[in-house]
């Protein structure tokens, strides 16, 4: 029986390893093509490895803890027969993981799957002929210096290859636009006219220079803890966003006193009895669907290497979700074609996934706005960062009982307050459009008549 060899397929999205949460099979054991094998914790989500060939586990090749890195060796199966997995391997491409996909209504779940191969080999680089009338040069290499270990190949043709070196352009550092980000001219392209047009204090990712912390042990004991993927991520995405995001941020107040009682009515009587929980959360969601909508520059991004404003005709709103490993932010979609009770119970159906580590890459992708609600955890308010490419992001924080005057009376009565902060890219987004629309989603939440009259 033929040995297959299964490595680490190329993860996507420009990431090239991850963290062995589980090994699922064991020594000896039969395994099926798409079975899951190995669950991985990237800087997004926990995904399932699924394997490419049937046949039986001869030999583990990495233990729970480990790091795995796109290419290399996880597990050696002795095949029960040949299959077209590895038929194709040596002429097919390493596709992009499929992560794994979110339970259906009745409980089951539908694997969707890759066919993990051996990746072709490099191209040999480019050399420029000698010219005319010289010979080739026939004098001995220098002697090779010890080198770092190879990088995984990203997922391109020769020719797009070819150009990178020729033009002195990193191919690891572009951003592909195909699918499972497969790097095409263009991006190429694109790449170098960004690179060109920084100054060259901002061309290393992540401009800032990394502080040099004193010898703490020098006044105590200290210990050191290494980040999880997904903090590790967070911190690198914020300090992208803060430092090329020039943040603008405005607050505000809804009375949400007429609106807390209805909630409170309808999730007893409907959301509950359809799986979901009415939160303000998700009462919010639909507003800012329809203020997107009324206000589309919110629903864009800002492409600098082109001076291109990009708007986007459809209404993804993440929605950040608190977990033991970081902030998660997951995203609905289509939030302005589903009523507030549909959203109301993948709202509750996407948290549970978030905390189970059950969250796809697929739905941490996409979003073109973002809510972060901390009201449950206490605070008066606080300024949200970006999550770039978006250009704004809403923050709700804990909604409080505070005297409100009446006109009509004269008086000042007892009203429950919600503290709203609309932090937004002041490249694009000016203070006055930022007051219009944060007023909007105000007025739509105290008068919910006014959403169903616009949006």
């Amino acid at each position: 029986m033929a040995t297959f060899e299964f490595v680490l397929p190329e993860l996507g999205e420009g990431m090239e390893a991850g963290d062995v949460v589980q090994v699922l099979v064991t020594v000896g054991e039969s395994i099926t093509e798409e079975q899951p094998v190995l669950e991985l914790e990237t800087d997004k989500a926990v995904v399932e490895v699924p394997a490419p060939v049937s046949g039986t586990v001869k030999a583990i090749h990495v233990q729970a803890g480990d790091k795995a890195a796109v290419g290399q060796l996880l597990l050696t199966v002795e095949m029960s027969a040949p299959t077209a997995a590895a038929a194709d391997a040596p002429r097919a491409p390493a596709p992009t993981i499929v992560s794994r996909p979110p339970a259906l209504e009745n409980g089951e779940t539908r694997t969707a799957t890759g066919k993990a191969m051996p990746r072709p080999p490099e191209p040999p680089a480019y050399t420029a002929p000698a010219p005319s009338g010289e010979p080739p040069s026939t004098a001995s290499p220098p002697p090779q210096q010890p080198s770092e270990p190879p990088r995984p190949a990203v997922p391109a043709a020769p020719s797009v290859r070819q150009l990178a070196r020729e033009i002195g352009v990193d191919i690891n550092q572009v951003q592909g636009s195909g699918a499972g980000g497969r790097i095409a001219l263009e991006d190429v392209k694109r790449y170098a006219r960004d690179l060109h047009a920084r100054p060259a204090s901002q061309q290393r990712r992540g401009a800032p220079p990394a502080v040099t912390l004193p010898d703490f042990t020098k006044w105590g004991a200290v210990e050191r803890q290494a980040m999880s993927n997904v903090r590790r991520a967070t911190a690198e995405r914020m300090t992208q966003s803060w430092l090329t995001i020039p943040h603008v941020t405005q607050f505000d107040k809804a009375d949400i006193t007429d609106l807390e009682q209805l909630r409170q009515r309808y999730d007893a009587q409907r959301a509950q009895s359809a799986g979901g929980k009415l939160t303000i959360t998700a009462i919010v969601l639909k507003v800012v669907a329809a203020a997107l909508k009324r206000f589309p520059q919110f629903n864009a991004s800002v492409d600098m290497t082109t001076y291109e404003i990009i708007h986007k005709t459809y209404y993804h709103i993440g929605v950040a979700v608190d977990t033991d490993r970081g902030l998660l932010v997951p995203v609905i979609r289509n939030v302005d074609q589903k009523n507030i009770l549909e959203l109301s119970v993948e709202l509750t159906q996407m948290a549970e996934r978030g905390r189970s580590r059950k969250t796809t890459l697929e739905e941490l992708q996409g979003g073109t706005f973002t809510i972060t609600n901390l009201g449950g955890l206490g605070g008066t308010n606080f300024t949200p960062i970006i999550h770039a490419p978006e250009v704004a992001i809403l923050g709700l924080a804990r909604s409080n009982i505070e005297p409100v005057y009446n006109d009509s009376t004269g008086q000042f009565t007892p009203r429950l307050m919600l503290p709203l902060a609309l932090s937004y890219d002041h490249r694009l987004i000016d203070g006055a459009d930022g007051v219009r629309f944060l007023r909007w989603v105000v007025e739509a939440v105290q008068q919910p008549f006014l959403l169903a009259l616009e949006g």
